[in-house]
């Protein structure tokens, strides 16, 4: 009899868990406790309870081409970057592409996930849930947790002396849907990340006044890179990876700094991170210089104090007068429906081992998905998560001794910086490639670059210096996908079709040929000396 497993959430993680229990010949019940799937993606006027929440204008991060589903690229017609809609589509044809739907009891709240009486020997989960008012409790043989970490909102009104005197409006910007609401107003935005900068920019177009105000600072990028490429299809790749993580890492982060500011000057901007040695996640916005350089956006420090109508900020002794404030401050998370017991959640991280499972369990039945944050594109590495989880569940793969798996988690909590490559300091931070390859070679998945380049070198070639693309988690091992080789091969094709609107007829020079050859005998020369 196949193993029964709940998931939890129909979002990103959820749905590629239900695929992945159903190739794994595994019987997975699904409960989403809103009335449709999609998760983050899916768009409402008004913020709903336990689900994260989006703006109007949010736009995804990451390119289609690194952000898709393994096995199923997005269509070609689609911007390189999409809007909320577009991409619930697609969750939604993933969803009906692969029979999805009928696992899922939407309107269905986990209320608890606790262990049977007998769960040392059966490892089984009682799952009670609620649905239309009625309670039901159900035996499952496993359960994953795909919640995410964007539903506990963070407001830390304790830091902001005399917001309780403030007459006017603050609210999270969990809770921020339309710019209509900053209209002849005086804007405060606290909070430098994507969703604050996001937002300043919006009320720039309508408010009076717009602040933005960081306490670190942090490096803005664009979405439209060099030579106007997806930023990530050229800064995620496994050679600049590699190159990355054997710098020094002052030396990499000088390299860096000297990038970002090549685009506009960060500190003639007031932007300049403060912290250079500890890596903080780029901000992407293709709007901000322009808002600052306009004075439409005016970059603040930290807030030092709130009055009822005013605001005061650190190092400027100048009142600002505000209407309205908005915390951008992030988020916490929690398993409400688990006992601490289970996972406990301790200085913004609990104790997975590979950010999955727990470590003190009897039994690996319980599996976390989708809770990490590499510097990378999310659906792959949730998606990747579940296919190793549920070979773990099912009994293929195994989890080494607790004793290991608590060594390497307390060493991962401590964050030690290693002197080279990227230093990922905060809770939940991972390297994206790196760890992509770990759960690679854990299922025995990860492509094999030197085999590769006696066999089929015009694709290793491509695998390593190319964009580090979902399509090469499918290249062997379990799960292949027969298409993945030309997905990786064509992906530069799909990304220019929808640019490339008006045909521009361009006749290369001979010096452009010559140069061209020159390059290829030198790249011929660097793979020579790299495979060495």
């Amino acid at each position: 009899m196949a193993k029964r497993v709940a998931i939890v959430g129909a979002g990103v993680s959820g749905l590629a868990s239900i695929k992945c229990c159903l190739e794994e010949g595994l019987e997975p019940t699904c409960f989403e406790r809103s009335d449709n799937l999609g998760g983050l993606w899916r768009f409402t006027e008004h913020v709903e309870e336990g689900r994260a929440s989006l703006y109007k204008s949010v736009i995804s991060n990451t390119c289609k081409e690194l952000s898709c589903y393994s096995d199923f690229p997005f269509p070609e017609d689609y911007p390189n970057f999409l809007r909320h809609s577009l991409f619930l589509e697609y969750l939604q044809m993933y969803a009906d592409r692969f029979n999805l739907r009928n696992r899922i009891q939407f309107k269905t709240k986990v209320c608890s996930v606790a262990k049977r009486p007998d769960f040392t020997v059966s490892g089984q989960w009682d799952v009670v849930t609620l649905h239309e008012g009625k309670q039901e409790s159900a035996v499952f043989d496993a359960v994953m947790i795909c919640t995410g970490f964007l539903t506990t909102p963070n407001l830390p009104l304790g830091s902001f002396p005399g917001i309780n005197d403030f007459k006017g409006q603050y609210f999270h910007s969990r809770e921020y849907k339309h710019p209509d609401i900053f209209k002849d107003k005086r804007v405060l935005v606290i909070g430098m990340g994507n969703s604050g900068t996001d937002i300043a920019v919006e009320a720039s177009h309508l408010a009076k006044k717009v602040f933005l105000s960081t306490t670190g600072g942090a490096w803005v990028i664009s979405r439209v890179y060099d030579s106007g490429y997806p930023w990530d299809m050229v800064f995620i790749t496994r050679f600049q990876n590699m190159f990355r993580n054997y710098l020094p890492t002052p030396i990499l982060f000088w390299l860096l700094a000297r990038k970002m500011n090549s685009w506009f000057n960060h500190e003639n901007y007031g932007l300049a991170p403060e912290d250079r040695i500890q890596l903080r996640q780029p901000v992407l916005n293709d709007e901000l210089p322009g808002c600052i350089i306009t004075g439409k956006v005016l970059i603040k420090p930290s807030v030092k104090e709130v009055k009822e109508n005013l605001v005061i900020f650190n190092n400027t002794p100048k009142e600002e007068p505000i209407d309205i404030i908005v915390f951008a401050t992030g988020y916490t998370f929690a398993f409400p429906f688990l006992d601490e017991s289970v996972v406990k959640v301790e200085d913004g991280q609990a104790s997975l081992y590979k950010y999955i499972f727990p470590t003190h369990l009897q039994k690996s039945t319980l599996a976390v998905i989708g809770l990490i944050k590499t510097f990378g594109p999310v659906i792959p590495t949730g998606e990747l998560q579940a296919r190793w989880a549920v070979r773990v569940l099912k009994g293929v793969n195994t989890l080494p001794p607790p004793s290991v798996m608590i060594k390497e988690v307390d060493a991962r909590k401590q964050k030690k910086p290693s002197g080279f490559g990227l230093c990922y300091c905060k809770p939940l931070e991972s390297d994206y490639i790196t760890y992509m390859d770990e759960l690679l070679t854990l299922i025995n998945a990860k492509p094999n670059l030197f085999s590769m380049l006696l066999t089929d070198p015009r694709l290793a070639l491509t695998v390593f210096f190319g964009p580090c693309s979902p399509y090469q988690f499918r290249l062997t091992g379990p799960g292949k996908w027969k298409g993945a080789r030309n997905a990786i091969m064509t992906q530069w094709d799909r990304t220019f079709k929808v640019t490339k609107t008006r045909i521009v007829q361009n006749s290369p020079s001979v010096f452009e040929k010559l140069l061209k050859l020159l390059s290829f005998l030198a790249l011929l020369i660097a793979i020579f000396l790299i495979f060495l």
